[in-house]
C-alpha cells in the first residue's frame, strides 16, 4: 500500500515518501518474527501519523513486500538482510536508506554509502567487545564459526582482528550457509568436536544456527562454552538445546513500546484479509480458511482468538529488534521534520554519527539453568562478576609454573608453547623470563626478585668473635708487658738497647692488636679509610722501633771497637728522629692515598651470583700496594740487618730475637698476598686481620717473652755481665 503526503500548505513539494518492509521468507517462527516487524512499522506510522507535533498535516504511508530471502535481487540491489528502509527522492533522484538491522561495518563508508543510516549499531563494536569478553575469562584457545554471508564473513573478521589484538588464538574458523550440501555442515560439525577448544564464537543468523546445532545434537561433542553474536543470542527457542548451559553474548536491548502489544492483538478476520501476509498468518496460525481466500480447509468460524496465540508475533516480552524498528521509522519522520519544518520546531531526538551509525549500546546476557533444570537467559548489565556458571579452561597449553618460559612449538599459534626453566638468575614474568636486578636474586620458585643477602664479616660472626677475642689478648699481654718494664725500668736487661725504644714499640704493638677490630663489621666510609691507615702507620711505628733497636745493636758493637764513636751518631735522638721520619713517610703516603683515590664500602656483586659482599674497595691499588710495600722494605732492611748482628755479642741476646720476629713477620706477609687475592668475601678481611695479629704475636713474642722470662723467672740472670756474654751461633 503506498500513501503520497498530503500537505495542508499549498506549496507542491514534489516528493514520496515510502516505507518499505522487507520479510525474509525463511521458516514459520522467522516468518512471524518478521511479521511483527512489519506491523510494529505500521504501529509507528500511524502513531506518527496521530501526534500534532511531528510532521503536521502530513500523512506517512508503507509499502510491504516479501523478498523471499532474496533481498538483493528483489528489492534493493545493494543490503543482502531483511531491512526496513525509506526511500525519498527529491525529484526523484536521491534515495536514503534507514535500516533496523543491517550491521555489517563496511556500510559505514559515507563514500560507498553516502545516504544511508541504521539504527542498529555496525557489529564492529560488538566483535570487539566478545573479545574482550574472551580475554577476561581467560579463554585463549578458542574455535570460531561464521555464515558465508556478509554478516558472517564481516563480522568474523572484525572479531578476529580483535582477538589478535587480545592475544587469543583460534584453533579453526568455519563458514558455511544453511544452502549448502550437508555434508558441508556435518564436515564443520565434526570439526567442532575434534577440536580441543572448548570455547566456541559463533557468528551466525538464527538459520544457521539452527542447522548447526541440529547437527550437533545427532553427536553430541564436549562440553562447550558458545559465546554468541546478536543475531541468535537474543533468540529463546536455543534454549532446548541443552549444550547451550552457560552461554554468553551481546544482545541489543530490550525495550518497551506502549501500545504495540494491543495493536498486533487487535487483528480480525476481516482485517487479515486486508493483506496477504496477515493472510496467510491468520490461517496458519488457526489452521483455518478465510472467506474466499482458499479452498479445502475448514472456515474460520470468528471464534478464533488471537489473544490465546503464544508464539513470536505475540511475544512482546523481549522488544529488541523490534524496538530498532520502531526507532529507524521515528528516524526517517524526524529526518521530513526537518527538512519540511523551521529548524526551531524539529525534534532532535534522532541522533546518528557522522557515518549514519547510532551509539552503539548492548546487553550482555547468560544463558543458565534454573533449580527445575529450564534455561533462562540473564541481563548481566556490564557486572561480569554476576555470572555464576563455572568458568571452563580452553587453553592451548597450560600456565607456566613459576621459574619458566614460554617457548612457541614450531608451526602452531602463539598460545601453544612448551615450558622451559629459566636460566640461573631469571625469574619468569607474563611474557618469559628476566634477569633480576643486580642487586636482588631469585626466589626459589624464580617467580620473584629478592634483595641479595648482604654479606660482611659482622661482629656477631663466630670467625669475627675468635679474632677479636685474639686482637684484645694481644693487646693486654702488650699492656701487661709494658707494666712489667716499668716496674723493672733499672734492670739491666730494660735499660739495655734503649728503653724508650721498648716502650715505644709495646704502645705500637698495642695499636696493631687494636686496629685489626676497625676490620670488623660493616664497612663505612670512615671505617674504610681508618682501617687502613690505622694498619699502615702503626706498623711502619712498630718496624721503625725494631729497625731503631737493631741499628743500636750494630753501633753498640762497633762502640766497642778502640777510636770509635759509633753511638755519637745514632744515640737516643738520633733514634728518636729515625722512627719519627721512617713513619711520617708512612703518613705522607696514606694523605696522598686518601687525598687521591680513598677506599670507599664497595658492593662485590661479581664474586658470588646469589649475594653481594659488602667490603672496602681499594680505591686506589697504587696506595695500597705502596703501604704494604713500604712496610715490607722495612722489615726486610730490619731483618738483614739483625741477621748480620746474631753473632754479635748483644743485649741478651737481642739481634737473635730480632731475626727470629723478622723472619716471622715477612712469612705471614709473604703468605698473606696469595690469600688475600684468593680468599673470598668476608675470608678476605679475615685473612688480613689474621696477617695482622700473626706477624704482633710473633714481634711480641720474639722481641718481649724471653726478656719477661727473664725478669719474673730467672733474676739471676738480669745482670751486666749477662748483658756481655757471646752469643751463641745459630
Amino acid at each position: 500500500l503506498l500513501l503520497s503526503p498530503s500537505y495542508n500548505n499549498s506549496i507542491a513539494f514534489k516528493c514520496n515518501f515510502t516505507f518499505v518492509v522487507c520479510i525474509a521468507h525463511i521458516a514459520q517462527r522467522q516468518l512471524l518474527m518478521e511479521l511483527r516487524f512489519a506491523r510494529a512499522m505500521e504501529f509507528t506510522i500511524h502513531e506518527i501519523n496521530n501526534r500534532t507535533d511531528l510532521l503536521p498535516g502530513i500523512t506517512l504511508g508503507y509499502q510491504i513486500h516479501d523478498s523471499c530471502a532474496a533481498v538483493i535481487s528483489r528489492m534493493l540491489g545493494i543490503f543482502g538482510i531483511p531491512q526496513v528502509i525509506v526511500c525519498c527522492t527529491k525529484w526523484c533522484r536521491i534515495k536514503y536508506l534507514v535500516s533496523h538491522y543491517a550491521t555489517c561495518a563496511c556500510l559505514s563508508d559515507k563514500r560507498q554509502f553516502p545516504a544511508f543510516f541504521r539504527t542498529v549499531p555496525n557489529f564492529h563494536h560488538q566483535a570487539v567487545a566478545l573479545a574482550k569478553i574472551v580475554k577476561h575469562f581467560g579463554w585463549t584457545w578458542i574455535g570460531a564459526v561464521r555464515s558465508d554471508s556478509d554478516y558472517g564473513n564481516y563480522g568474523m573478521a572484525a572479531f578476529l582482528k580483535a582477538a589478535q589484538e587480545e592475544g587469543i588464538c583460534v584453533e579453526y574458523s568455519e563458514a558455511f550457509s544453511r544452502t549448502d550440501p550437508r555434508s558441508k555442515v556435518e564436515r564443520v560439525a565434526n570439526v567442532i568436536r575434534r577440536s580441543t577448544a572448548r570455547v566456541i564464537v559463533a557468528f551466525l543468523p538464527t538459520g544457521e544456527m539452527r542447522f548447526l546445532l541440529e547437527e550437533l545434537t545427532r553427536q553430541a561433542p564436549p562440553p562447550l562454552q558458545w559465546i554468541g553474536s546478536d543475531a541468535w543470542i537474543i533468540e529463546p527457542e536455543f534454549l532446548r538445546f541443552n549444550m547451550f548451559a552457560g552461554a554468553i553474548g551481546f544482545g541489543i536491548p530490550r525495550s518497551v513500546i506502549p501500545g504495540l502489544r494491543e495493536f498486533l492483538l487487535d487483528l480480525s478476520p476481516e482485517q487479515a484479509l486486508i493483506s496477504p501476509l496477515l493472510t496467510e498468518f491468520w490461517e496458519s496460525s488457526f489452521s483455518c480458511s478465510l472467506i474466499g481466500s482458499s479452498e479445502g480447509a475448514r472456515e474460520c468460524d470468528g471464534s478464533e482468538d488471537i489473544r490465546a496465540l503464544q508464539n513470536p508475533y505475540t511475544d512482546t516480552s523481549q522488544l529488541r529488534v523490534t524496538n530498532l524498528v520502531y526507532k529507524a521509522t521515528y528516524a526517517i519522520a524526524h529526518a521530513i521534520h526537518g527538512v519540511i519544518c523551521n529548524d526551531t520546531q524539529c525534534d532532535k531526538s534522532a541522533k546518528f554519527t557522522p557515518c549514519g551509525d547510532p551509539v552503539a549500546t548492548y546487553e550482555l546476557l547468560n544463558w543458565q539453568i534454573r533449580k527445575d533444570g529450564d534455561f533462562f537467559q540473564q541481563e548481566i548489565n556490564g557486572l561480569l562478576s554476576f555470572i555464576v556458571f563455572q568458568v571452563p579452561r580452553s587453553v592451548c597449553s597450560e600456565s607456566c609454573p613459576p621459574g619458566a618460559r614460554k617457548a612457541v612449538q614450531k608451526g602452531k599459534p602463539v598460545c601453544c608453547y612448551d615450558c622451559i626453566p629459566c636460566a640461573e638468575g631469571e625469574i619468569s614474568n607474563k611474557t618469559g623470563c628476566v634477569f633480576c636486578p643486580s642487586e636482588f636474586w631469585p626466589n626459589n620458585q624464580q617467580d620473584s626478585c629478592l634483595p641479595k643477602p648482604v654479606e660482611f664479616l659482622s661482629w656477631d660472626d663466630t670467625l669475627s668473635i675468635i679474632l677479636t677475642m685474639f686482637s684484645i689478648t694481644g693487646a693486654f699481654i702488650a699492656v701487661c708487658v709494658a707494666v712489667v718494664f716499668y716496674q723493672h725500668k733499672t734492670s739491666p736487661i730494660v735499660r739495655a738497647n734503649n728503653s724508650e725504644l721498648s716502650f715505644l714499640l709495646l704502645f705500637s704493638l698495642t695499636l696493631c692488636f687494636l686496629c685489626s677490630l676497625t676490620f670488623i663489621g660493616r664497612p663505612f666510609e670512615w671505617s674504610c679509610m681508618l682501617r687502613h691507615t690505622a694498619f699502615g702507620i702503626t706498623f711502619v711505628l712498630c718496624i721503625s722501633c725494631v729497625l731503631g733497636k737493631t741499628i743500636v745493636v750494630l753501633m753498640a758493637f762497633r762502640a766497642t771497637i778502640p777510636g770509635s764513636n759509633a753511638m755519637k751518631w745514632f744515640g737516643p735522638q738520633q733514634q728518636r728522629i729515625s722512627v719519627v721520619t721512617f713513619t711520617l713517610i708512612q703518613v705522607l703516603i696514606c694523605v696522598l692515598w686518601l687525598t687521591i683515590s680513598p677506599p670507599l664500602p664497595f658492593k662485590n656483586l661479581n664474586h658470588y651470583k646469589e649475594r653481594i659482599i659488602l667490603e672496602c674497595g681499594l680505591g686506589s691499588a697504587v696506595g695500597f700496594w705502596a703501604v704494604l710495600g713500604y712496610i715490607g722494605f722495612l722489615a726486610l732492611l730490619c731483618f738483614i740487618l739483625a741477621f748480620l748482628a746474631r753473632k754479635l755479642p748483644d743485649n741478651f741476646n737481642e739481634a737473635k730475637f730480632i731475626t727470629f720476629s723478622m723472619l716471622i713477620f715477612c712469612a705471614v706477609w709473604v703468605t698473606f698476598i696469595p690469600a688475600y687475592v684468593s680468599s673470598p668475601g668476608k675470608f678476605t678481611v679475615a685473612v688480613e686481620i689474621f696477617a695482622i695479629l700473626a706477624s704482633s704475636f710473633g714481634l711480641i713474642i720474639c722481641i718481649f717473652a724471653p726478656k719477661c722470662f727473664i725478669i719474673m723467672f730467672r733474676p739471676e740472670q738480669n745482670t751486666k755481665k749477662r748483658l756481655m756474654e757471646p752469643t751463641k751461633s745459630i
